[in-house]
């Protein structure tokens, strides 16, 4: 949500010559600066004000992102109280067609369902995708060498083109791409996101041309595997804060119902909610996970399936953080505490391999994990430390929930104010997962970190060589 509190800007505030220069040129990251340097305001104030995230404005500050929808342009100039003639934009005539409101993100019902009706209207969720694939691909369209660099510097730049421009595919066995798919699972449990962005749109592509060649029951399994793929193309989307994760998670969950699979279709629900949390519709999101954890215990009408018992503790633990970034203390602390004694019954099943859904798996080390997420967003992270020694890493699954689990801990001692332990885990990060380090949000706390008083060696070298600030 916006927030439109009053900053104190110099009533002239685009009268100044290099103002009117960098307006008329369109130069976006200098009137950012510009405006940030006569009201002291924050790249997050100015990211609440225009409807982009922080990182977004870095990255536009820094030359990254070029912005050349007018649309992306609109939002820049309403939130900045910038008159749209200097920006060669035209005044709109109807208040009710302003591209803000055509591209903010429409309400999604709290009475979706999984099994037996519509998760929300089909017109209100395509509109909605046009709009968020629009603005993110105002972001992303550039010339020249600036645009180039955000290409080869964002893991899913590859897939996002492949969504406006889809490659062609050719059918396969469905062995063969079960071995696909498997195989990019991999690298996104590695955390080898630019592998994974880079395979992707051929994985898609013929996951989509299998499907369309089979009938019956091999049709219904290649379902599974295109939403499988596309719940990896939202994870990936979702880390490097992509708007085409509404996309994906749109495709992932048509595709999962269409398979008549409860697992995949568990899979697209947590993307879809996460995509849901994301833009702001906590409270629909925790109602559509709770419901989807409660259509599996139906299912599994004896409540003692291994497979959905963990699907429903990851389930419970995705609700419960984005409860918790909602403000919703005791439901958060409600559905952990459920999501524990769930992941507790298969931890103590001895011999089981670790079980969950595609991407994250059950295990009392994950609960800790959401813990330690959820109380630090709370704002209560000295709560949160006791569990920081209770996660074995052992029981992470993978590489990728091992860096996740760092990630909480930076952001954790980050808030309470210790900067030495901040550092640590960043560098613990880079060590276990070096291309997370250079996710956006990653890369937003090490430059925050850096510009915190205090010396700490080898953090701006550090903060250089992923990316937080520029060489």
């Amino acid at each position: 949500m916006r927030s439109h509190s009053p900053l104190s800007a110099p009533a002239d505030l685009w009268d100044h010559a290099k103002a009117r220069r960098a307006l008329s040129e369109r130069n976006i990251a200098a009137v950012l600066k510009h405006f940030r340097q006569y009201t002291g305001a924050s790249q997050t104030t100015v990211g609440s004000l225009t409807g982009l995230a922080q990182s977004d404005i870095s990255a536009i500050e820094r030359g990254i992102r070029q912005v050349q929808s007018v649309e992306v342009l609109t939002r820049i100039a309403e939130g900045l109280a910038i008159p749209l003639p200097l920006l060669g934009l035209a005044e709109e005539p109807e208040a009710s067609d302003h591209p803000a409101r055509r591209n903010a993100p429409a309400e999604l019902p709290a009475t979706a369902r999984v099994a037996g009706a519509e998760l929300e209207d089909d017109v209100r969720r395509r509109d909605l995708m046009t709009g968020a694939l629009g603005f993110g691909a105002g972001l992303l369209t550039g010339t020249g060498p600036a645009a180039a660099a955000a290409a080869d510097q964002n893991p899913a730049a590859a897939l996002e083109r492949s969504l406006f421009e889809p490659v062609g595919g050719v059918p396969t066995t469905l062995n063969e791409l079960t071995t696909g798919l498997a195989t990019a699972r991999t690298l996104f449990s590695d955390a080898r996101y630019t592998a994974l962005g880079t395979a992707l749109p051929s994985l898609i592509a013929t996951a989509e041309a299998t499907r369309d060649a089979t009938i019956g029951r091999a049709r219904e399994r290649a379902q599974a595997a295109v939403a499988r793929a596309y719940v990896l193309a939202t994870e990936l989307a979702v880390k490097q804060h992509s708007e085409t994760a509404w996309a994906t998670a749109d495709r992932a969950l048509t595709a999962a119902r269409a398979s008549g699979d409860p697992r995949p279709l568990s899979d697209a629900a947590r993307v879809l909610a996460i995509t849901m949390r994301r833009a702001g519709q906590s409270a629909a999101a925790v109602d559509f996970l709770a419901r989807t954890a409660t259509s599996l215990e139906h299912q599994d009408k004896d409540g003692r399936q291994p497979e959905s018992l963990a699907a429903r503790a990851c389930l419970l633990m995705t609700a419960a953080y984005t409860a918790a970034t909602g403000g919703r203390r005791s439901v958060a602390l409600d559905l952990l505490q459920e999501a524990e004694e769930t992941a507790d019954r298969i931890h103590r099943a001895e011999g089981r391999k670790p079980v969950g859904l595609f991407t994250i798996s059950a295990s009392p080390a994950e609960v800790s994990m959401y813990r330690i997420s959820s109380l630090t967003v709370l704002g209560t992270p000295d709560d949160a430390v006791q569990y920081v020694r209770r996660v074995d890493t052992m029981q992470l699954a993978s590489t990728e929930r091992v860096a996740r689990y760092l990630t909480d801990t930076a952001r954790m001692w980050h808030q309470l104010g210790d900067g030495r332990r901040t550092f640590s885990a960043l560098r613990a990060i880079e060590h276990a997962a070096p291309e997370e380090v250079h996710r956006p949000a990653v890369r937003t706390l090490t430059a925050d970190l850096l510009y915190r008083p205090g010396n700490l060696p080898g953090l701006r070298e550090f903060a250089a060589r992923t990316g937080a600030v520029a060489t």
